[in-house]
């Protein structure tokens, strides 16, 4: 027994949530897969999550999802980065990292173009990060900037593929407004797919505190950490 063994009925829990949020706008909630993240947790916790089921592993920092890959190598698991990330360690993270969640400017599309374009044929699946919240603490481009970026990305970073849009809604009570937020995000995805002349498939939206209004509101992967391991506790 580890100390990882409420994972599984934690996911149950968490499918059971998505199915209902899913049935009431009408969705299929096999449209909605689950995100583990990791952050904090140690590499068993990422074990217990593949274990039980889950195929993607979402990670905020380089460094700590270097050393749970060598770890955990048997693992059939994907692995994106869902935090911000600096500049200085593109490379690592595209050597880490199987897709990036986080893109905000120009600048990182640009860096982590350069770095693919080192490699023949090398190609990375990214979704822009957005600032649904308004909150200053928040990374991400602001809504009225999207276009103009996804337009710099695809004409000048082709080796970037763009799949859709991630946010992080506001850290409020006010479910209303949560939901506002997510709806903003789809809407914005609505509008740069007419725009952009693209498939956006991906709207990563949603955490522990808030993923059934995500769901209702279009997104197709939650990022579900506390809600699934428990606090987080370091290693």
């Amino acid at each position: 027994m580890t100390s990882f063994e409420h994972v599984r009925d934690n996911l149950a829990a968490a499918m059971e949530a998505i199915e209902r949020a899913a049935g009431s706008v009408g969705r299929d909630p096999g449209e909605v897969r689950v995100v583990a993240v990791t952050k904090n947790h140690p590499p068993q916790a990422v074990r217990a999550a593949a274990q039980a089921g889950i195929r993607i592993v979402g990670e905020n920092r380089v460094q700590e999802a270097m050393e749970k890959r060598r770890e955990l190598q048997d693992l059939d698991v994907q692995w994106i980065m869902i935090g911000h990330l600096q500049r200085n360690k593109v490379r690592k993270a595209l050597e880490t990292f199987h897709q990036v969640h986080t893109v905000d400017s120009l600048e990182l599309a640009s860096s982590l173009n350069r770095v693919l374009m080192e490699t023949p044929d090398a190609r990375c699946p990214v979704l822009m990060e957005v600032n649904i919240s308004g909150e200053a603490s928040k990374h991400g481009v602001s809504p009225d900037l999207a276009q103009p970026l996804g337009e710099m990305i695809l004409s000048r970073c082709e080796r970037l593929e763009l799949r859709g849009l991630f946010g992080v809604g506001p850290l409020v009570d006010d479910q209303a407004r949560i939901r506002a937020s997510f709806a903003s995000l789809r809407r914005l995805r609505d509008q740069l797919e007419a725009a952009l002349g693209i498939h956006l498939p991906e709207l990563s939206m949603g955490m522990s505190s808030d993923y059934p209004l995500a769901v209702m509101e279009g997104s197709t992967m939650v990022r579900l950490g506390t809600c699934l391991f428990g606090p987080r506790r370091g290693f």
